[in-house]
């Protein structure tokens, strides 16, 4: 599987994020879904995580909640 390695810039300060690729598609299709720039996204889920993680590891847990939420909701339908 393709790690792939990107720079954000969060709160005007430089970061690196390295996530496997189909966590990057994911969370470019979930901004897009909810009408938001990737950076956006991704500064949102470092505003929310516990100080002492990871920021990488708080995007793979972003993205895997998203896919359970909806993957309910269309079980519901």
């Amino acid at each position: 599987m393709t790690i792939v390695k990107h720079s954000a810039t969060l709160h005007g300060h430089r970061t690196s994020i390295t996530l496997e690729e189909p966590f990057w598609q994911e969370l470019r299709s979930i901004a897009q879904s909810r009408g938001m720039p990737l950076a956006r996204l991704i500064a949102e889920v470092d505003d929310g995580r516990n100080p002492d993680g990871n920021l990488s590891s708080a995007l793979r847990m972003y993205v895997l909640a998203w896919v359970k939420s909806h993957a309910s909701a269309t079980e519901k339908s």
